[in-house]
């Protein structure tokens, strides 16, 4: 019989987040007819919502019952066909990911290769589009926030690449880990579909995902895009208009995610943006301290979602998760494919504050020790000094 553990544990991963009580409680309450005349508040409050999420007024929000990797088919088979020419940037696991994915769907990216330390490289990118005279790549498709390396791609910039070299590509984005927790402007960046899910910066239990549509992706979904069924936008515009959607949606998801939208928009969703990147900048100042390197090495480019940490040489990364986890309670991150067992991962976002954070890295700091990792100790303190020097607005006011 295993003995009880005292106090909560912390699931430090950079996703699923913790949910907030405030969330759990609306997913408790009773189910209602998806059909009947109560529901379309319910519906349309959601769509409606996650616009201002994604900080658009002409795109339109599809939700899905789904994982994002659902949401990710969507994003291809609605607006390519077989055959085309699709280009990526090598960003980390995710990206390798949704690469794989196309090529299985009989498309042809090409990727760019990356080191994994940093994010796109938007010269690259037109690079390869200006050598495109003839318009054969039909979109771009770039993670935003790399969940694998804690690297941000700058999606204006990309844009910006592609309308230089006057290319009529799609932009795709990737924003799982990165909506609601970085922030992301669908409309100014003139992004065409962007790719989501419920379970990091919305707060929510793994189960929804969204695809946000620009006009002219939506207007190449009605001309073209491969045979689909389940994940056809125009199947959802019509029911999605008065708050419906043409098949069972999640519901008690739903109640979740307009609560979660809420929570958002009291605190603003600048100061969320805003306490993401303090943490990030308090998490690698406590890694640094400790001797330990960072994963992401450009400087502007470090995510506020989770920080990426490289093991010394002849360390495993995984027994030393295991040791956090045995003593602490503490669920770190693992290291995916080409960096596995190489990096521990520190979940940084959703409804997490600064006390959370120290927990967090008190522990990990007790685990270095516990698991013989060379390291200097004060790293805690480190990241404890910046945040005292960093205070929000509305504390140093107080």
């Amino acid at each position: 019989m295993t003995s009880r553990k005292a106090g909560r544990h912390f699931l430090q991963i950079p996703g699923p987040s913790a949910v907030p009580d405030r969330i759990l409680r609306a997913i408790s309450a009773q189910t209602i007819d998806h059909r009947g005349p109560d529901f379309a508040a319910v519906g349309q409050a959601a769509l409606d919502g996650m616009k201002s999420i994604f900080k658009t007024q002409v795109g339109q929000v599809i939700i899905y019952p789904a994982s994002g990797t659902g949401a990710w088919e969507a994003a291809l088979i609605n607006t390519l066909s077989e055959g085309d020419r699709v280009l990526m940037y090598e960003t980390g696991h995710f990206s390798t990911l949704w690469m794989t994915m196309a090529k299985r769907l009989g498309l042809a990216p090409e990727f760019i290769e990356g080191d994994w330390r940093g994010g796109a490289d938007p010269e690259a990118i037109a690079e390869r589009l200006r050598e495109d005279k003839a318009h054969q790549i039909k979109a771009v498709c770039v993670v935003h926030n790399e969940t694998s390396t804690g690297s941000v791609s700058p999606i204006a910039e990309v844009r910006a690449a592609i309308d230089g070299v006057g290319h009529p590509a799609l932009l795709m984005v990737d924003s799982i880990s990165g909506l609601a927790s970085v922030d992301f402007r669908f409309d100014e960046w003139g992004v065409d579909v962007c790719v989501s899910g419920s379970q990091k910066g919305l707060m929510l239990p793994p189960g929804i995902s969204f695809n946000c549509v620009s006009q002219k992706a939506m207007e190449v979904s009605r001309n073209g895009g491969m045979r689909r069924s389940y994940w056809d936008w125009q199947d959802m515009t019509g029911p999605n208009e008065t708050g419906y959607f043409p098949y069972t949606p999640a519901t008690n998801m739903l109640y979740g995610l307009n609560e979660a939208v809420a929570m958002l928009h009291e605190e603003g969703l600048e100061n969320v943006f805003a306490r993401h990147a303090r943490h990030g900048r308090a998490t690698r100042a406590a890694v640094r301290a400790w001797g330990l390197e960072v994963l992401c090495s450009q400087q502007g480019q470090e995510s506020g979602v989770l920080t990426a940490v490289m093991m010394p040489e002849g360390h495993g990364a995984d027994a030393f998760r295991a040791t956090v986890l045995k003593n602490f309670d503490i669920s770190l991150g693992n290291g995916l494919s080409k960096v596995a067992d190489r990096v521990f991962r520190i979940g940084h976002l959703g409804d997490f504050n600064d006390a959370m954070l120290m927990g967090t890295l008190s522990g990990i700091e007790m685990g270095l020790s516990k698991a013989g990792i060379p390291h200097s100790s004060g790293g805690t303190a480190a990241a404890m000094e910046v945040l005292e020097e960093d205070l929000p607005h509305t504390l140093a006011a107080e």
